[in-house]
């Protein structure tokens, strides 16, 4: 039996600047009185002016213990001069990257931001935090927390682009991860580049919709809108919309997840607790009635990155299974990551298509690693192959689409089927009788009667540097860095692949 892990985690602010007659404390006292209602576990995470505040902390040890407790690592003026540093910002906490994240600080000023809030939750708890969350974090501050302090688990953003100017795209999409040593928003390959606690994603997307929610291809990349669980979502899906959470519930638990399923709930106190109050309401009753009839299990982050360690000893690969969308518009995604790539397989009433596929390498190092962040914005990704979003523009809907004989194939159905690591899709009614598409650790294989496989770009994306083919190999150029792919089958001249066994390796 596969676990269904559903954890709830708060993080929490002392300060708001942009909201400054919000109340912080509100939100915290509410949530805990409906987790002690229905005997939820959960997680809060205190960013250093949290830990400081006397409120904060009377209302949490009112609790006697029964949550888990968690640094969350956003800089502030209170803890960078508490690091012995200058602060930088604007306000006494300001967003923007180069002042309010890891990276925008040397690798020594980073072991003392580490070190300052380490410290001071030891001093207002009696002993040093276990899990640590971030919108984005660098793996050399990773590592410093694991070797110097030890650690359960970890968690960072959700997948999203241009939507705050924090920008994570290509990682792997849900569930959690090893990191690699030179990119923490990619799993590592190998175990000697394995930093060994895992990193689960944050507030869950749509996986159907989130990807490219809105986004006009003949305009191009624009902000990014937002579909996930968070409960201050609700304007067209999300967790404020009890339809939506009752459809997401159903199809991010429905046992299709090759190794176990996944999803993080909860929300900053930033948000207000008039504006969370209504999803949170319907959320927190939901999850006690799904754990009481056996279709959910709700555990701490700690204690679902203790599990990770103990079953898996590298990156699992894993799946998530969408195969309707909440609007009942005829909507498919299915999402396969490994160590090696990530995949998606999307189908609509037009016809179905690879949208997106990213590869990991141990050897592509995040832009941060070693570097200080100046700007506003910051940028976290791994290698792309095929990307819906980023390549698309001037009318183009980027992917690798399904030919026969210069048409895109129709479909009448899908099914889903797991082989060990593998995940098997059959398309049916397709122009090429039944098109079967294997994911597997190693790569994708398509097989199907006379099938085309065309990649489509828009000449205005520009993030490939460079492409080239030499017969059964592709090697590509992003971000200075050269990477490539390998086919059992000649590429034609516009990146194309025939047959009726296709097999692309993706792994390195």
């Amino acid at each position: 039996m596969k676990r269904q892990i559903l954890n709830i985690v708060t993080f929490l602010r002392g300060a708001e600047p942009r909201y400054p007659t919000v109340n912080l404390l509100r939100p915290l006292k509410k949530q805990i009185k409906l987790l002690k209602k229905h005997d939820l576990p959960a997680t809060f995470l205190f960013q250093y002016d949290a830990l400081i505040r006397d409120d904060f902390i009377k209302e949490i040890k009112k609790a006697e213990g029964r949550f888990e407790l968690g640094v969350w690592m956003e800089m502030n003026k209170p803890h960078v001069e508490a690091a012995g540093l200058p602060w930088r910002g604007r306000y006494v906490w300001d967003w923007h990257a180069h002042c309010s994240m890891t990276v925008g600080y040397t690798e020594e000023e980073r072991e003392k931001l580490i070190d300052a809030i380490f410290e001071k939750f030891r001093s207002v708890f009696g002993f040093y935090p276990r899990v640590l969350g971030a919108w984005a974090i660098d793996a050399y501050s990773l590592r410093y927390a694991v070797e110097k302090y030890g650690m359960d688990a970890f968690c960072n953003c959700k997948e999203q682009w241009g939507t705050d100017g924090y920008n994570l795209w290509g990682g792997y999409y849900g569930q959690g991860y090893y990191p690699n040593v030179n990119n923490a928003f990619a799993p590592a390959t190998k175990e000697e580049d394995q930093i060994s606690v895992p990193m689960f994603r944050m507030l869950v997307s749509d996986p159907v919709l989130q990807y490219d929610y809105k986004f006009d291809p003949n305009e191009g990349l624009q902000k990014q809108e937002v579909i996930t669980l968070e409960p201050a979502y609700c304007r067209d899906g999300g967790g404020g919309d009890k339809r939506w959470v009752d459809w997401f519930m159903k199809e991010n638990y429905n046992g299709k997840c090759l190794t176990f399923a996944y999803a993080q709930a909860g929300q900053e106190n930033s948000f207000s607790w008039a504006r969370t109050k209504k999803g949170i309401k319907y959320q927190f009753p939901l999850f006690d009635r799904l754990r009481k009839e056996g279709k959910i299990e709700v555990e701490t982050i700690g204690q679902t990155g203790k599990w990770f360690r103990e079953t898996f000893s590298d990156t699992p690969p894993s799946s998530i299974v969408a195969e309707s969308d909440w609007k009942e518009e005829g909507k498919r995604s299915y999402w396969y990551d490994c160590k090696n790539y990530r995949i998606n397989f999307y189908a609509d009433k037009n016809g179905f298509r690879i949208r997106d596929c990213y590869l990991f390498r141990d050897g592509y190092k995040e832009r941060y690693l070693s570097n200080v962040c100046t700007t506003n914005d910051l940028y976290y990704d791994n290698l792309p192959l095929v990307d819906g979003v980023r390549f698309s523009g001037g009318g183009v809907l980027a992917g690798l689409y399904f030919m026969k004989d210069g048409e895109e194939l129709r479909y009448g159905n899908v099914e889903y089927k797991e082989d060990g690591d593998s995940v098997i899709l059959r398309v049916f009614g397709t122009q090429a009788e039944d098109v079967i598409l294997t994911f597997s650790p190693e790569g994708v294989r398509v097989c199907g009667n006379g099938i085309t496989l065309v990649p489509r770009y828009s000449n205005k994306a520009k993030d490939i540097v460079s492409a080239t083919v030499s017969r059964n190999k592709a090697t590509l150029a992003y971000n200075n860095y050269t990477y490539s792919i390998t086919t059992n089958v000649p590429f034609g001249p516009d990146f194309s692949l025939s047959g009726e066994d296709i097999f692309i390796r993706l792994a390195e």
